[in-house]
């Protein structure tokens, strides 16, 4: 199925805050903007996001950049086998003066969370982010506590080196809306990177990929609202279940797309339309992103997951919309 991409800047007009913020993550993170694009869309549709790639490939980068593009909280936990629960969500701590115990809230209570290699870090501590990714609040000892509304969690994982590793559940890879990895930068990119890291050393002044007003955490709730509210044709809305019933049947999937991964595409392909500037979704925008939020949740029994993803998208027809 051919997919058409539209223009990336086709939010300038309708949305200048988040034609902003898509144009600083784009100075930071050089020759990648349909990644960059898909980002915000899940950044758009409260969900969460997770890196399958390479070390030194900008996952990082990327994390500080949309932190510093938002005026938000940025908090970074690396993953290791002893890493406790507590690490992540915060624990309590017993105060002789006042005779009551002391909460000390985790690097979850942030805007964006940072997880490098969840796969390095033991299944209890992994699934400590099952709550927080889901409901937005924690609960220790016996206490909700509330995250932020705007709570983005990037967590990432080396696809090479399995040693040590522990494999996300199924459970918690629903938890995410999107999986995507954002790859080695071509040549272009990568001869601006040597010249940008020469002149930062060279200069003490502002570097270009200064956030400065790109957007706030209040613009941010109204932009995930609008998300929120951008139309679903019923027709379109078909062609959605019918892709899921297809992953569901298909012979060489063991585990196909659940109720809450179904909402998870519906609100993507909401936040992609957004993008491009319209107030409706068509079966484009289903297809555009299907691939990566296909990718986290699709279990196949030794096929390739993309060729499986190919297929199902062939299988099924695309309404005629306009």
């Amino acid at each position: 199925m051919n997919v058409t991409t539209n223009s990336p800047a086709a939010s300038t007009t309708r949305y200048p805050r988040l034609h902003r913020l898509q144009q600083h993550l784009r100075q930071v993170l050089l020759g990648k903007d349909e990644q960059i694009d898909l980002v915000v869309a899940c950044l758009l549709a409260r969900g969460h996001l997770l890196l399958d790639d390479l070390p030194g490939t900008g996952k990082t980068t990327l994390a500080k950049a949309i932190a510093d593009g938002l005026h938000g909280r940025l908090a970074r936990v690396q993953c290791t086998p002893d890493l406790m629960p507590a690490d992540i969500t915060g624990f309590s701590i017993f105060n002789q003066k006042t005779r009551e115990f002391d909460f000390h809230p985790g690097p979850v209570f942030a805007d964006v969370l940072l997880a490098d290699e969840l796969n390095r870090t033991t299944p209890r501590t992994q699934s400590a982010l099952l709550e927080a990714m889901a409901e937005r609040q924690v609960t220790i000892d016996g206490h909700a506590h509330t995250l932020s509304s705007t709570f983005f969690v990037i967590a990432t994982q080396n696809p090479i080196d399995s040693l040590g590793a522990y494999p996300l559940p199924e459970a918690q890879l629903d938890r995410f809306s999107i999986k995507l990895q954002l790859g080695y930068p071509d040549r272009d990119a990568q001869r601006q990177i040597l010249m940008r890291q020469v002149k930062t050393e060279q200069t003490t002044t502002e570097d270009a990929s200064s956030p400065g007003d790109a957007m706030s955490l209040q613009e941010l709730r109204e932009l995930q609202e609008q998300a929120q509210r951008i139309e679903v044709h019923s027709r379109v809305s078909d062609y959605l279940i019918d892709l899921v019933e297809a992953t569901r049947e298909d012979a060489s999937v063991e585990l196909g797309v659940s109720p809450r991964g179904m909402l998870h595409w519906q609100a993507i392909a909401q936040a992609w339309a957004m993008l491009q500037g319209r107030d409706f979704v068509t079966p484009t925008d289903v297809v555009h992103v299907a691939r990566p939020v296909l990718s986290v949740r699709l279990l196949t029994s030794g096929e390739n997951v993309d060729d499986a993803i190919e297929r199902i998208l062939q299988s099924v027809v695309a309404p005629e919309y306009k």
